[in-house]
């Protein structure tokens, strides 16, 4: 029987990229003999009703073009799919493991997944040496001066940059090592199909930002009609660009750029701190809000047929695209949640399928902000007048009638309701709740 070749393993996560990984890296710099793993997670793929998923597609094909560089170096990325449990236990058997590397993920399903990960390891002596790279700083690292989190942005951010120092953003050349990737013969690379999955019929991104849009970000990231925005959401969400060198430049360039870079840092402390957020409020007490959830009023929402033209619009962009603006976000939530009256969890559902850059604390960051149920000091008086939104951010219409072709036409509805009314409806609805 021949004798288990002896590796130490990188298990790529949501750091799909071989410049400035943090735990490639110290994988690379420090051992001979790296293999390069990726699993198709079966417990979260399983889960993905629709074959056709986005995000698959872009993993899989940022995987792909990883797979061919360090196919030209003899290597290639080892791509299984199943259980991480059953991956590594069978990986086991194939090579004589000295050590597993990988960066840190701060989601309820990844704790747990990494945990027992880390205890099936150590019945064999196997480290499992994990690393900060997905943010700046974790969620233990920006406390209050009693050790509390912070459940407010602004004096959250102050205290972030109070902390923050130019090494927490100085890079990882992980690329500079690459040539210690273990020399084997790859396996065959996987089909999407092998996967149980389809290609996507929405364009995917490819891995690269204008950064010359930060230096304008503060003037133009409101106006959905231009490219006034990086769009690096769906980079930072999988990893295949680094935040380090993005908020190095968004410190020295543009000061709102990296507060937004911030909120996203925000969102991952909270829900690291306040795992409750995944399926209940963040303030325990709007719980109680009696949603209307009405079914036929939701699927208005869900097609872009509401009769609010920028609620419509941003809909449809979803929908083709993988991608809503910012600013049309927050109309789009509020929207559902504040004159539907529609629960805040049928949104963030229908945003996770939907969304490219899905990711879980941000998406609910935004919807319990949105209705008024999450980490705000003054939740529930915020409700946004669609109208008025198109007339500030798209007083031409040219975001508008992009996305609804039909909209100087008879075949565009009425409003679905009327705002005024659905204002007061909703203030009387959170007026109502027991804090």
């Amino acid at each position: 029987m021949p004798e288990k070749k002896s590796v130490v393993i990188h298990w790529f996560r949501r750091d799909l990229r071989l410049a400035d990984n943090a735990a490639l890296f110290h994988a690379l710099s420090q051992h001979e003999q790296v293999l390069p793993l990726f699993i198709f997670d079966s417990n979260i793929l399983d889960a993905l009703e629709n074959k056709k998923d986005a995000r698959v597609s872009f993993i899989h094909r940022v995987l792909q073009k990883m797979h061919a560089e360090l196919l030209q170096q003899g290597s290639g990325i080892l791509i299984r799919y199943g259980t991480p449990e059953d991956v590594f236990t069978a990986l086991l058997q194939e090579f004589s493991v000295a050590a597993v590397y990988t960066n840190r993920d701060y989601e309820p399903y990844a704790i747990e997944r990494d945990a027992a990960i880390g205890d099936l390891l150590r019945t064999r002596q196997i480290p499992l040496h994990t690393f900060k790279d997905h943010v700046i700083l974790e969620p233990h690292e920006v406390l209050k001066a009693d050790g509390t989190p912070y459940t407010v942005y602004t004096p959250y951010s102050k205290a972030w940059k109070n902390v923050y120092s130019e090494d927490d953003t100085k890079p990882f050349h992980s690329e500079k090592w690459t040539a210690r990737f273990l020399k084997y013969t790859a396996e065959k690379f996987p089909t999407l199909n092998d996967i149980g999955f389809k290609p996507t019929d929405i364009p995917l991104p490819d891995v690269f930002v204008d950064e010359h849009i930060i230096k304008q970000y503060h003037l133009t990231r409101d106006i959905p009609s231009i490219a006034g925005t990086t769009r690096i959401s769906v980079h930072l969400r999988f990893g295949t660009l680094s935040i380090r060198k993005y908020m190095r430049i968004a410190l020295q360039w543009n000061e709102k750029y990296a507060n937004e870079l911030i909120w996203r840092e925000f969102y991952q402390m909270i829900l690291w701190h306040f795992p409750h957020v995944v399926g209940n409020a963040f303030r325990r007490a709007y719980d109680q809000i009696r949603w209307r959830n009405n079914e036929k009023e939701f699927a208005l929402w869900c097609a872009g047929k509401t009769g609010f033209p920028l609620v419509d619009a941003g809909i449809r962009e979803l929908l083709a695209t993988g991608y809503m603006h910012n600013r049309v976000r927050m109309v789009v939530a509020g929207f559902l949640t504040k004159d539907l009256l529609i629960d805040w969890r049928w949104g963030e559902a229908f945003f996770a399928e939907h969304l490219l850059d899905f990711e879980l604390a941000s998406n609910n960051g935004g919807w319990q902000w949105a209705a008024g149920t999450g980490v705000d000091a003054a939740p529930y008086f915020r409700i946004f007048n669609p109208a008025e939104q198109a007339k500030k951010f798209d007083p031409e219409g040219k975001y508008i009638r992009k996305w609804i072709p039909e909209f100087d036409t008879l075949d565009y509805p009425q409003p679905m309701l009327d705002h005024s009314f659905a204002r007061k409806r909703c203030l009387e609805t959170y007026a109502a709740i027991k804090q």
